[in-house]
């Protein structure tokens, strides 16, 4: 973090303070500059976490001069104004830091979710095969599955753990596999299904007590994975584009897996030693 010119507010919504007294110890020197994000920020809004760097160039046009009017987001009907320019690096439009992400701001440039990730046929049939659910005798097959599956998943509601204030027709159910060396094998949850799935993984690792250096450059990252085809899902996709793929979707009640790994995995070797 970089020091520069004295007398620049904090871009973090709701504070924008003015660091004004350059003598004494304990003195604010402001501003501070984000090297992820390039924004403005008070000594206590200077770190990553502090400030919930997305990592975004904040900084893609001069900063207005003292006096000028504000940012305003265009985010429908979003009030919001921030001191310093927050650019959608797609759709190159201004927006608050809370709708700053794709997902959040319902970007007109968004792509609906692909697989780009190569797993083998094996390890898929052989997970496809585990999960299969054998007809009983005088019943149809498919009818037995969803019936199977629609219990599944009302045992999963009568567990799981999540945000309270999420509205129940937007809550996602899954089976949530913990990483290797937890001292549970899996904890029945639910999530919003506007999230994006980093949402999701810090949502997760709080409620759950897990370690979660994400913001840490050098140390493995905490992914969610797709439980059939052991992909690691991109931070930025909304569980709802996963959910109405048709190439390997989500599906509530189902099941995905939290996992430590290198920054440059995309994908399990296998699932099958967390779905045995």
């Amino acid at each position: 973090m970089a020091e520069l010119e004295i007398g620049r507010h904090c871009a973090v919504q709701h504070c924008g303070q003015l660091g004004m007294n350059l003598g004494g110890v304990g003195t604010d020197f402001l501003p501070f500059v984000c090297d992820e994000c390039s924004g403005t920020y008070c000594l206590e809004h200077r770190s990553k976490d502090a400030h919930g760097c997305s990592g975004v160039c904040l900084r893609k046009e001069p900063v207005k001069s003292e006096g000028t009017s504000p940012y305003n987001c265009t985010y429908k009907s979003c009030k919001a104004k921030e001191l310093l320019p927050v650019i959608c690096p797609y759709c190159e439009k201004h927006f608050c830091l809370g709708h700053r992400h794709q997902s959040e701001h319902d970007c007109e440039k968004q792509e609906v979710p692909k697989s780009h990730f190569v797993v083998t046929q094996q390890v898929v049939k052989e997970t496809v095969a585990k999960k299969a659910i054998p007809p009983k005798k005088g019943r149809k097959g498919a009818k037995n599955n969803e019936t199977a599956a629609k219990v599944a998943l009302m045992k999963l509601k009568l567990h799981a753990v999540g945000v309270g204030s999420i509205p129940q027709n937007e809550r996602v159910y899954f089976q949530v596999f913990l990483p290797r060396g937890s001292k549970e094998k899996s904890k029945p949850m639910f999530f919003c299904s506007k999230w994006s799935i980093g949402k999701m993984v810090d949502n997760a690792a709080s409620l759950l007590n897990l370690r979660n250096d994400n913001n840490i450059l050098t140390s493995k990252k905490l992914r969610l994975c797709h439980s059939e085809s052991g992909s690691v899902l991109p931070m930025d996709h909304t569980l709802e584009l996963w959910m109405t793929s048709t190439d390997c979707p989500l599906n509530n009640g189902g099941t995905i897996i939290l996992e430590y790994l290198d920054n440059d995995c995309v994908t399990l070797e296998s699932t099958n030693s967390y779905t045995d």
